[in-house]
């Protein structure tokens, strides 16, 4: 059967047709309207959000965190050169390596986020921390003394950090949920370890 379609019908279509592909482009990609912020990423849903966006927790994690990381850092590169294990050396110079470029990439994301280091009200929060009287301890012992005191405090400085990452389980910022998870696996792992050299010693 054969459709007559008149000049003006004709172009009525093409009009049509042009605008529902119009609408199609904009469902899927969004309007622009907003600036982007409905420009998500492949497997990123309504309720995720990019990660340019930091909610007070994630800052004030992060706050928090630098410091505690720095500590831990101190702590390694006291080990380094006290410590004579070589299992204990091994593991105070990953430590240290580790938390010092994720110290950078907090204070990056602290950057993003317009925020300061200066941690307000979190000192509190932050767990596991040595006081100035366990780190002048520290720097006075030596051989297994110095060897089973670092580990118990690292341990308990891990066991904090662990703990702190629960400000940001619920995280909408998928880089900060991920940092988070990736701390617990890895220092869960290293508390572990060093429950090992314990006994070891």
């Amino acid at each position: 059967m054969q459709i007559n379609i008149d000049k003006k019908t004709g172009s009525l279509l093409g009009v049509v047709a042009l605008l529902l592909a119009l609408v199609g482009y904009l469902v899927v990609n969004g309007s622009g309207s907003d600036n982007g912020t409905n420009n998500m990423s492949p497997g990123m849903n309504a309720n995720q959000s990019n990660s340019t966006n930091f909610s007070d927790s994630d800052v004030m994690f992060l706050q928090g965190m630098i410091p505690h990381h720095q500590q831990a850092i101190e702590m390694s590169n006291l080990a380094l050169s006290i410590s004579q294990d070589s299992e204990l050396l091994t593991l105070a110079k990953s430590i240290s390596e580790s938390q010092s470029a994720e110290i950078i990439k907090m204070r990056n994301w602290l950057k993003q986020a317009g925020a300061s280091e200066e941690m307000g009200h979190m000192g509190h929060n932050m767990g596991g921390m040595l006081s100035d009287a366990d780190l002048a301890k520290l720097e006075t012992l030596t051989g297994s003394a110095f060897d089973k005191f670092w580990l118990a405090g690292m341990i308990g400085h891990h066991d904090g950090a662990i703990d702190m990452t629960t400000m940001i389980e619920d995280a909408k910022n998928l880089d900060i949920k991920l940092f988070g998870t990736l701390i617990v696996a890895d220092q869960s792992a290293q508390i572990s370890q060093m429950k090992e050299m314990l006994n070891r010693l």
